[in-house]
């Protein structure tokens, strides 16, 4: 993976191009970014320029023995830890090492896009407890006290390190204070709050930015070549997750159904508060919009409320004049128009609090059919 590959800020690859080139690399760095950002291939792009038997001024050179092992992920002296659990084919005492293949695999299927919720499904692990756990901690020390393979760096990538079981925490802490020469530690969150204070102390903070919406945008044409005013549609509400993008993407009519249903839903709402007649308030379109969203399961029904709340914040946005805050697809926005003055400050505190009610009880098993009628009735009556 060379930097110009990875989806950052030419501020932060020139950062950890200076501590290469000035010979400051910390031995344990934290690299703190929000969910779909392009961390893992800047930590891989960053050790590979380490390792780059060739340097150039500004990225590794992509052709040497060393970088031609890392466009492999099969360089030895780069390790991963990351998250792992018992499944089918590993039914007890899991680690790192014995999932390396899939891991690898699973990273070039994502072309380095990967996502917490995306392994846990390729593992098979999603109703599991999957960490980084003691084993691993062990492995580790281990490979630490050996010398590296090639003379250079021992790199050791850690991918969620918030999911570092915290009984098996304390077994680094020594190796993280005092590790053998030459050997450097790249640390991946998005949960920084779940991480020791003992193992944050130890590291240097490498914060990683949202990334743009316009590289998002030109990177969902080059990948997928959807026309640009889609892309930039997508990028506007993927909150500067590449991975949000790509589903996005790939769920496209989903997403339109989804406002489909929501259009419909307070659209007859408004009426209903309005007392217009039945065939505006059309109560028979909103049991089936009910029915399908609770025949799609639990997670879609939770998603539609996620859905329904962005909708109204937006909403509200748009009717106080502050169209510049609003994150939405040109589809969207034309919805949202119509609901300006239905929703506004008065009531769209009241509104957010009964999605937020459904949620919770959908979250918690509640009859879905019961919970969104309810839901239903008590937005009719806040709506303007």
């Amino acid at each position: 993976m060379l930097f110009k590959s990875v989806l950052v800020s030419p501020a932060l690859k020139n950062q950890l191009v200076a501590l290469v080139k000035e010979n400051r690399i910390s031995h344990a760095q934290l690299f703190l970014s929000q969910a779909g950002a392009h961390s893992f291939a800047l930590a891989i792009a960053y050790a590979q320029y380490i390792c780059c038997q060739d340097r150039k001024e500004n990225d590794s050179c992509g052709i040497c023995p060393s970088c031609v092992k890392f466009e492999k992920l099969a360089h030895p002296d780069l390790h991963f830890v990351f998250p792992n659990c018992i499944t089918k084919t590993v039914k007890k005492d899991p680690d790192s090492r014995q999932f390396a293949q899939e891991f690898r695999d699973f990273v070039f299927a994502k072309n380095y896009h990967i996502d917490i919720e995306d392994w846990l499904s390729e593992l098979g692990g999603e109703n599991k407890q999957a960490t980084i756990n003691i084993r691993d901690c062990s492995n580790i020390i281990q490979q630490n006290s050996i010398q590296s393979y090639e003379g250079g760096y021992k790199i050791f990538i850690f991918w969620c390190l918030d999911r570092l079981y915290h009984t098996a925490a304390p077994k680094l802490l020594k190796t993280l204070e005092e590790p053998e020469k030459n050997t450097l530690f790249i640390l991946l969150t998005e949960n920084p709050d779940k991480i020791l204070a003992t193992i944050l102390s130890r590291t240097q903070l490498v914060k990683i930015p949202p990334i743009n919406q316009d590289t998002i945008a030109q990177q969902l044409v080059k990948d997928f070549g959807i026309p640009a005013q889609k892309a930039a549609d997508i990028a506007e509400i993927s909150e500067g997750s590449y991975v949000k993008a790509i589903n996005l993407n790939e769920n496209n009519k989903e997403l339109r159904d989804m406002l489909q249903k929501f259009e419909t839903f307070f659209t007859s709402m408004s009426a209903l508060k309005n007392h217009a007649s039945p065939q505006q308030i059309n109560f028979f379109a909103v049991q089936d919009v009910i029915a399908s969203i609770v025949d799609s399961g639990r997670e879609e029904q939770k998603n539609f409320l996620r859905f329904a709340s962005r909708m109204i914040r937006n909403i509200l946005m748009l009717g106080t004049q502050n169209e510049n805050l609003v994150k939405a697809t040109t589809e969207e926005k034309k919805t949202m128009s119509f609901f300006t003055k239905a929703i506004v400050l008065k009531n769209a505190q009241s509104i957010l609090h009964e999605c937020n009610q459904a949620l919770f009880h959908i979250e918690r098993n509640g009859n879905s059919t019961l919970v969104f009628t309810d839901f239903y009735l008590k937005v009719s009556k806040l709506m303007l």
